[in-house]
């Protein structure tokens, strides 16, 4: 069955592989731009942004927890948990492994810190439970099953009562896919980037969105999407409805 996605605005999408979307990425970052800072910083925003929009008049006084993985995904969630920090919320993260963070991500670690950003244990009774937590443990990047503190880490967060927001793909599922070859993360929303990805069934991702990273539409066209057409007219998140013919 192929997996289809239409935008509230009727816009038919087919999504891609991860190989197509690595491709998008290297393109940007190697060739035309944004670089790989400035799509960190739209993701992060953005999911800043879909954070406080899912909050609503709650939001006063709200707790977020972000659990980071070591690369760019982590990035765009820890630099979510700046903005929000910015707006007055109070932003707890841990991170997946400190160890072999990359140089993108602990500039947005250092930032969150500088924000008030509090590093916690989530798994300790005396953390307490956030009011939302964001996944940015893995993204599309998946290379067989979650071990070690990740896997501890969704583990815990699959038992809580917290609303999860996964960024690009629920931790521990195959972006290209589908598949979950050990444990993952179930959302019940999630903020895929730039373009959805063929894994992205709707019973793993909860409420899909799609942001908008700032990639040049001839990136899109260069990586082979044909007749391309941006998503993003009415806005940097577009609510997507998936279908499976």
């Amino acid at each position: 069955m192929a997996l289809k996605f239409t935008t509230a605005e009727g816009q038919a999408i087919t999504p891609i592989t991860v190989p197509v979307m690595r491709e998008i990425d290297r393109l940007a970052v190697q060739e035309t731009g944004p670089n790989l800072y400035q799509m960190m910083e739209n993701a992060g925003r953005n999911l800043a942004e879909l954070t406080l929009t899912l909050l609503g008049e709650s939001r006063n006084g709200s707790r977020v927890l972000v659990l980071a993985g070591t690369g760019g995904n982590g990035g765009g969630g820890l630099c979510a948990g700046r903005h929000l920090a910015n707006h007055g919320l109070a932003v707890d993260y841990t991170l997946g492994d400190r160890d072999g963070l990359s140089e993108v991500t602990g500039r947005q670690l250092s930032l969150l810190e500088l924000a008030g950003g509090r590093e916690v244990d989530p798994v300790s009774p005396e953390t307490g439970e956030a009011d939302i937590v964001l996944d940015a443990l893995i993204g599309y990047s998946l290379l067989g099953a979650p071990s070690g503190r990740s896997a501890e880490l969704i583990r815990w967060l699959n038992a809580g009562n917290s609303r999860i927001i996964s960024l690009d793909v629920p931790s521990g599922v195959d972006a290209d896919s589908g598949l979950t070859p050990g444990e993952y993360v179930r959302p019940q929303t999630t903020l895929t980037l730039a373009w959805p990805k063929t894994g992205l069934l709707p019973r793993l991702t909860g409420e899909l969105w799609l942001g908008d990273l700032g990639i040049p539409p001839a990136v899109y066209t260069r990586a082979g999407l044909k007749n391309f057409r941006s998503p993003f007219i009415a806005g940097y998140l577009v609510r997507l409805t998936a279908s499976e013919q």
